[in-house]
């Protein structure tokens, strides 16, 4: 039986503010005769950043401050938005023993709850609007609520939010050549200082991305081959191909910001290239915690599919994808999507001629926005669109864009020359 504290701040560095938290857990476990257990993200943070203070460091912040056992999270914030990697930790955390939660907020429990309600009652979190105050803490509260759990949720006050800051705390560090300055002191616990210290003198801070292989993906694979990455979709990559040569972070994150990406996919999506993270490998890692009943139904990946083939028939009876999408959402509609599609090729005489039944091929989005197809044959690189009626065509496209949901296609003999069967998750 123990109180389990997370964080969203990732304790990188552990401040005050999570020194306080740590206390405020302490007295309850020690009224309760439990004991204080700390989670903490490894490998990314919930932001799908690299950390500055590395798992071992954090952990020993964690506990100098009285916290009795500290334990990961592994593989999740490379590969998952929160709206998965929450029910995946609220599992772990369950099935570990947990009996409590808390957390800090600047907005009471009754807010939260208020909040949380309307998220709870569609069982769907993703997309927790940008204005609410605490929106991690509203979607722990909901995923837990919505999954039934009986842990026991407690806030704490936070603390100044500007001034106890992660962000500006790694910041002040790095500007200042990794010198922890006095006034950067005040803010972190005295044991806090010393471990930091420890790991700047070993050179382990700052924690940073394999920038090298990320310009060497982002440079060098073709449309195909970032179609398979996760978090890529078809507009975004085409902005990639066209602002090649990548040889700095900014240009990067220049990228990013054209396709209409926030900090926080523009993150998930570098740190999908870094890790070559495919949308296969995270359709079947949903999959996988789907089968254990952590993932609600409204966020499954059967759902994903049946939304895209829903808004795609929509918009060609004249609904709008925006109306057809908050219909969908509302209301709880069955579909019957197709899980494969034929699509016609636009071959020439020499390609049709060395075209063979059964090679694999790459879909991809071409630079003026048409579905297109490419694959190899006789060592010549074929390329050219599909043929496809108005609504597979909107179908497609939701599918490649979804972030996770993988497509493949191989071709297939047709009465006259070819075509690709395109087979959908």
């Amino acid at each position: 039986m123990f109180i389990l504290i997370c964080i969203s701040a990732d304790f990188d560095p552990v401040h005050k503010g999570h020194e306080k938290l740590i206390k405020e857990a302490s007295k309850i476990a020690d009224d309760e005769s439990k004991k204080v257990v700390v989670y903490l993200n490894k490998g990314f943070s919930a932001n799908h950043a690299p950390f500055f203070v590395d798992f071992d460091a954090r952990r020993d912040m964690a506990l100098a401050l009285g916290a009795d056992e500290v334990k990961s999270f592994e593989g999740l914030h490379h590969r998952l938005i929160l709206s998965y990697s929450v029910p995946i930790r609220l599992k772990q955390m369950i099935d570990d023993g947990a009996t409590d939660y808390i957390t800090s907020a600047s907005i009471p429990l009754s807010e939260i709850k208020s909040k949380a309600k309307k998220f709870i009652d569609e069982g769907n979190f993703v997309g927790m609007p940008k204005s609410y105050t605490n929106r991690n803490e509203i979607r722990w509260y909901a995923i837990n609520e919505f999954l039934g759990s009986k842990l026991k949720y407690h806030v704490v006050k936070e603390f100044d939010k500007d001034k106890y800051s992660g962000r500006l705390i790694r910041k002040s560090i790095i500007d200042n050549d990794l010198v922890i300055t006095k006034d950067i002191k005040k803010l972190l616990p005295k044991t806090t200082v010393e471990i930091l210290k420890r790991e700047i003198d070993a050179g382990r801070v700052p924690g940073d991305r394999n920038w090298d292989e990320i310009y060497k993906r982002m440079n060098t694979y073709s449309r195909g081959n970032l179609e398979k990455i996760a978090y890529l979709n078809g507009n975004t990559i085409n902005e990639i191909i066209k602002r090649r040569v990548y040889r700095d972070p900014e240009s990067i994150w220049a990228v990013f910001r054209r396709s209409d990406y926030g900090p926080v996919m523009t993150r998930l999506a570098i740190s999908a290239i870094e890790c070559e993270v495919t949308k296969r490998e995270v359709m079947e890692l949903m999959k996988s915690y789907e089968t254990l009943g952590v993932i609600p139904k409204n966020q499954k990946v059967q759902k994903v599919i049946d939304r895209a083939w829903y808004v795609a028939s929509s918009i060609e009876n004249g609904v709008s994808a925006r109306e057809a999408n908050e219909k969908f959402r509302s209301q709880d509609i069955n579909v019957n999507p197709p899980l494969s599609l034929e699509a016609g090729l636009n071959l020439t005489k020499f390609e049709t001629k060395i075209t063979k039944e059964g090679i694999n091929t790459d879909l991809y989005v071409d630079k003026n926005g048409k579905v297109s197809v490419q694959f190899k044959s006789e060592g010549k690189k074929i390329k050219t669109n599909l043929r496809l009626p108005a609504r597979e065509v909107t179908y497609l496209r939701y599918i490649m864009d979804s972030n996770f949901i993988p497509i493949s296609g191989s071709i297939k003999k047709a009465k006259k020359g070819f075509k690709v069967k395109v087979v959908i998750g």
